[in-house]
């Protein structure tokens, strides 16, 4: 299994809106995201709207792939794109930093 962390930072402006929408995250995304294998999947916001992302998946490129073709990504990720600082015109699934895991206590 591959844990994975990750990053991204929500505008300032946005960061209550953000909490909102996660709070009530459609199910068909949750679905969605099940079937193409995230697991134990969290995020973890600063105060200043940097999110980690931690996910636990048996190969995370096929996660992403899997997420890739699924409608209900694209239009998540279209809905919550003016949440995020340095997109370059892409979608948050694309844009992110993926962090190298250097400790693990097991």
């Amino acid at each position: 299994m591959q844990r994975v962390g990750f990053m991204l930072k929500v505008k300032p402006e946005m960061i209550d809106e953000y909490k909102r929408r996660h709070k009530e995250v459609w199910p068909d995304m949750l679905a969605a995201l099940r079937e193409t294998g995230w697991h134990n999947y969290s995020i973890y916001m600063t105060q200043d709207g940097t999110l980690f992302f931690y996910v636990e998946t048996t190969d995370f490129q096929a996660a992403l792939d899997g997420m890739s073709k699924k409608d209900v990504n694209a239009r998540w990720q279209t809905e919550m794109a003016p949440f995020f600082e340095s997109l370059s015109g892409q979608h948050a699934d694309q844009s992110f930093i993926v962090l190298e895991e250097v400790f693990h206590l097991d």
